[in-house]
């Protein structure tokens, strides 16, 4: 019982965290930059890429779930998460070097490229990712130690994008002096080389001590229809769907932002790097913030001051630069405890399930919370590559008024909406900590 609910040690918090700086080596990536390297250097059209970003979900679809299936029967004497840091590591790797490779092919060859190099890095970041996400669910049962660890995981996480941000358009000019193609391309091998040292670090750092109480035999059909009677899971499912779309239209959008809106593209990196700090501080704070209040309470708050903020934005004219930075930086630290609060939140609904089923499933619980996010990142990135090629948008040109104002909406208005959205969902949310306290009691006096 008291190793379910055991105190982190500091190394211990540190070590699992460190595995998210290394994950937003490639998801931060994604997210702010993928569909302008995309557009801009690998020369794809904006509506495309687009609905690249949104078909290849459908594998996800599949893949996710089969994924966290599949961790959660696994067993190995490391447990059953932990090895993937492991095995998935150099796979990840090599796949996304390949997605910022450009071939030297025809516009469909290009295509084909794109789809095939993009499709096989988001299954081996599955392969990885997902199990590392459950790790949360098994490191520890005490609710209280489950937010300081998740505010310890994206703190790591906003700081490995804050390398991104910060670090990627300076890196791309030094690495292909003059070859943006080439610099990608390097970059991207200099990230994944220092995010296999950061899982490998992580696998060594951890220990899954939480076991299911008397596991009910169960087969994937059961696991589905006890996650789908899950309510709080869904609660959270929609929760994450709606609040990763309100940042990745944020961030994605905010490269045509400051290329062509306001016109100094020499300030996205700072701008960015200034969000992602402001991300981190937020995160941080999260342990401090749920002693005051619920985490249902908190995210209703924070989300709706996103969704003010972000619709107030839309009235900055383009030379207000401080106000740009400071709207976004408000924002950013907004949004920063939502990853600590809404990944706790999982864990918790993992021992609901298991509490109200007899049956623990953490990896499907996370694995179907990862695929939200990617669901949210790609239905961000389809909705800016179709208003964009609606509105006329021509990649290093000009752009005409609609193109233009389109561009705003997408940092402003789109996302604002988005986040006032979250803010309701959030309120359909159950478990309160009294109700959470009453089930962790429960499951330690069957153990």
């Amino acid at each position: 019982m008291e190793q379910r609910r055991s105190k982190l040690s500091l190394a211990e918090k540190v070590g699992y965290a460190i595995g998210d700086t290394g994950f937003n080596f490639f998801w931060k990536n994604i997210e702010v930059y993928l569909l302008f390297f995309y557009t801009d250097v690998f020369g794809i059209s904006a509506a495309a890429a687009g609905t690249m970003f949104l078909v290849t979900r459908i594998i996800d679809a599949f893949s996710d779930p089969a994924m966290g299936y599949l961790a959660d029967r696994t067993q190995t004497r490391w447990g059953k998460f932990r090895p993937y840091l492991l095995w998935g590591a150099l796979p990840l790797a090599a796949a996304a070097v390949l997605t910022y490779t450009t071939p030297d092919l025809d516009s469909d060859g290009k295509l084909i490229w794109a789809y095939a190099t993009y499709i096989m890095m988001m299954l081996a970041y599955t392969l990885v990712n997902i199990p590392y996400s459950a790790m949360l669910g098994v490191i520890t049962a005490d609710d209280q130690e489950r937010t300081n660890l998740t505010s310890f995981r994206f703190v790591a996480a906003f700081s490995g994008g804050v390398v991104v941000t910060w670090g990627t358009p300076k890196l791309v000019a030094w690495l292909g002096a003059g070859n943006d193609q080439l610099g990608w391309q390097l970059t991207m091998m200099m990230y994944a080389i220092a995010a296999c040292a950061l899982f490998y670090w992580s696998f060594a750092a951890t220990t899954e001590r939480v076991i299911a109480n008397n596991q009910q035999p169960s087969n994937f059909k059961q696991d589905a229809c006890d996650l789908l009677g899950n309510k709080p899971w869904l609660v959270l499912f929609w929760l994450g769907l709606v609040v990763i779309m309100t940042i990745s239209l944020r961030n994605a959008a905010s490269a045509y932002y400051f290329k062509y809106f306001v016109e100094r593209p020499d300030l996205m990196g700072s701008f960015l790097t200034a969000c992602m700090v402001a991300y981190a501080v937020g995160a941080a704070a999260t342990p401090l913030l749920t002693r005051v209040w619920e985490k249902r309470q908190l995210l209703i708050g924070l989300m709706t001051l996103v969704g003010v903020l972000s619709i107030a934005m839309y009235w900055l004219p383009a030379d207000a630069i401080s106000l740009i930075f400071l709207f976004g930086v408000l924002i950013s630290l907004a949004l920063g405890p939502k990853s600590p609060l809404v990944w706790s939140m999982y864990a918790d609904t993992a021992d609901y399930s298991e509490w109200q089923n007899g049956r623990r499933a953490t990896g499907l619980i996370f694995s179907s919370a990862t695929f939200a996010l990617k669901l949210g990142g790609a239905g961000a990135a389809a909705i800016i590559g179709w208003l964009l090629a609606t509105m006329g948008y021509q990649a290093n040109e000009v752009q005409n008024e609609q193109s233009s104002q389109a561009i705003v909406w997408l940092v402003t208005l789109i996302p604002g909406g988005f986040a006032l959205l979250a803010a309701w969902v959030a309120s359909q949310y159950s478990l309160s900590r009294a109700k959470l306290l009453d089930i962790q009691q429960q499951l330690e006096r069957q153990s």
